[in-house]
């Protein structure tokens, strides 16, 4: 058998308007699907610049609860007038706490359910957890209309536990949604090259394609400023590269996979059946001691 997939990751420049970053995801998601792309991954919070490099709390007027979102209603309507998987990512309100989340739209245009942001980053130009409690969902997969995926976002994206926690549970694609730039107090340091490594390790090491949405462009926050450097990008079963974009355009990459001759190889390699599980409860300590 042969399931052919072609996978899309984007990148592009928000605006300060809401409304204009929409138009130009919309019109990314059809320009991709015109390639022929089934899955679409567009970046982390793309409906508004990115608003966490300082603490500012008019910025949590931007949240809105899932039920009657008026952005995923949008998109959900665009996946299935296209026949694509759209992941939608946005700034959940739940009663009074507040989420980085995404909103899992199959290619008919229904929702099939939310994850929350796990990991939250706080550090100089990314102070997520002034905005963000940690997500309650727990790692999750999800069955859509051209295989099972997997979604984190962004911080998520730094810790293996996370990636092999979705292949685990029957994830054949993974996805990683992003907003990552420069860091101020180091203007000089580019951590491009560890930030793809690290996901291109997740697909080896799980043997499973993988693809990252970054933006791009230079975003400024009361005197603070990130350059956020692209180089969207889709990893196959082995880590190599398929496709990136470069670092200052809003971009397209694709490429296609084929999932049922993924799934043979990463059975052929054994890397689940030889797990061993029982040896591993230090994985769910902080300081790696085992309870005395």
């Amino acid at each position: 058998m042969s399931r052919q997939l072609t996978l899309a990751a984007t990148q592009f420049a928000c605006a300060p308007d809401h409304a204009s970053n929409l138009d130009t995801a919309e019109h990314t998601v059809r320009e991709a699907a015109s390639r022929g792309a089934g899955l679409v991954l567009l970046q982390e919070l793309f409906a508004d610049q990115y608003f966490c490099k300082r603490q500012e709390t008019s910025h949590f007027e931007l949240a809105k609860p899932l039920d009657n979102h008026p952005d995923i209603a949008r998109f959900a309507a665009l996946a299935k007038e296209l026949g694509v998987v759209l992941p939608i990512s946005f700034f959940e309100k739940a009663g009074q706490s507040h989420f980085n989340s995404i909103a899992i739209i199959d290619a008919d245009g229904s929702i099939l359910g939310v994850y929350r942001k796990s990991h939250i980053p706080d550090g100089p130009g990314y102070q997520e957890k002034y905005y963000f409690s940690p997500g309650d969902t727990g790692f999750k997969v999800w069955h859509t209309a051209v295989g099972c995926i997997g979604v984190g976002i962004c911080w998520d994206q730094w810790f293996p536990e996370c990636a092999r926690s979705m292949a685990l549970q029957g994830a054949e694609v993974l996805l990683y949604p992003t907003a990552i730039g420069s860091e101020p107090p180091d203007p000089d340091y580019d951590s491009q090259p560890h930030w793809e490594t690290a996901m291109r390790g997740h697909a080896a090491a799980n043997i499973m394609p993988l693809l990252a949405s970054n933006r791009v462009g230079v975003e400024s926050q009361s005197g603070r400023d990130v350059t956020f450097y692209g180089s969207s990008f889709i990893s196959g079963w082995d880590g190599q590269l398929l496709a990136r974009a470069g670092r200052d355009n809003n971009e397209i990459v694709t490429a296609t996979v084929d999932l049922d001759a993924t799934a043979a190889i990463r059975g052929s390699w054994g890397v689940f059946r030889d797990r061993r599980p029982e040896l591993y409860g230090v994985l769910s300590t902080l300081d790696g001691q085992r309870a005395r």
